[in-house]
């Protein structure tokens, strides 16, 4: 039976694909395509624009394609200290640098920059990453947030409306008053978004100045009992309940903390 031609072809993106085995981010993989190091059923190629499906061969810098790995999250306790990418040009240590040795490739979910800490959420699936990325998938971020001075609620109320900040617009933010410590307050932030270092700049546009923060639960995940450098896995039943396998549907509305499967960095050496 012949194909219709308005239907799509058969199979998935080719950089979906070799991501999707671990290989590197999809960007990534589409430099390595066009850098002409993809093979496909022995024939180099040069544009991302291909399907294939499991019958094709895909070798990537002269070795054979593994199959795809399974979609995994982990949740992981980001100390300070640490910058949230691959390499830094700076030479500062990485997120990289801290996980535990038998962790496969990872990609962040978003970041948490060099002096924030808490809950970071990592997987193996560029589709995932995406997903969970999407200003749409509406996910309520929760933050405690340490700030040098005594705010009230009148002070803290621009906060709640949005405001613009060097032209940057942001969204209403939940924010609570835990309590007053000497010259410090500890509150409770909730955003829907977070762009960069929006609660720090937020902050300092109203006259207060972050010295802590940590980020306690993103969506239905939650730091918890995390301590500082350890993961955990998130069980493959929790993925479905709260993604479903083909991620279709990240907006899930469970309340309970997901059970996870433990998995502590290895000790390290006094250098």
């Amino acid at each position: 039976m012949a194909q219709n031609p308005s239907s799509p072809p058969p199979g998935d993106r080719i950089a979906k694909v070799i991501a999707r085995a671990g290989v590197a981010s999809r960007r990534e993989v589409e430099r390595m395509i066009e850098a002409g190091r993809v093979e496909v059923n022995g024939k180099v190629i040069d544009r991302a624009a291909l399907n294939v499906t499991d019958k094709d061969k895909i070798v990537v810098d002269g070795k054979p394609l593994d199959a795809p790995e399974e979609p995994k999250l982990w949740l992981y306790h980001k100390p300070t200290g640490l910058v949230t990418t691959n390499k830094d040009e700076q030479g500062r240590p990485t997120i990289y640098d801290d996980l535990p040795d038998d962790m496969p490739r990872v990609m962040s979910v978003g970041r948490l920059d060099l002096n924030s800490e808490g809950l970071l959420l990592l997987t193996n699936d560029g589709g995932v990453k995406r997903k969970l990325e999407l200003p749409s998938t509406g996910w309520l971020r929760r933050y405690r947030v340490r700030v040098n001075g005594r705010p009230t609620e009148a002070v803290l109320e621009p906060l709640r409306k949005g405001l613009v900040v060097d032209g940057q617009r942001f969204l209403p933010m939940v924010v609570s008053i835990d309590r007053q410590q000497g010259a410090n307050a500890w509150l409770t932030i909730g955003l829907r978004e977070g762009k960069n270092r929006e609660i720090r700049r937020a902050m300092s546009d109203i006259g207060l100045t972050v010295n802590r923060l940590i980020r306690v639960s993103y969506g239905p995940f939650q730091l918890g009992q995390l301590k500082p450098g350890e993961v955990e896995e998130v069980r493959r039943k929790i993925l479905r309940d709260q993604l479903g396998l083909e991620m279709g549907n990240p907006e899930g509305t469970a309340k309970a903390k997901p059970k996870v499967q433990r998995n502590r960095p290895p000790k390290r050496g006094k250098s």
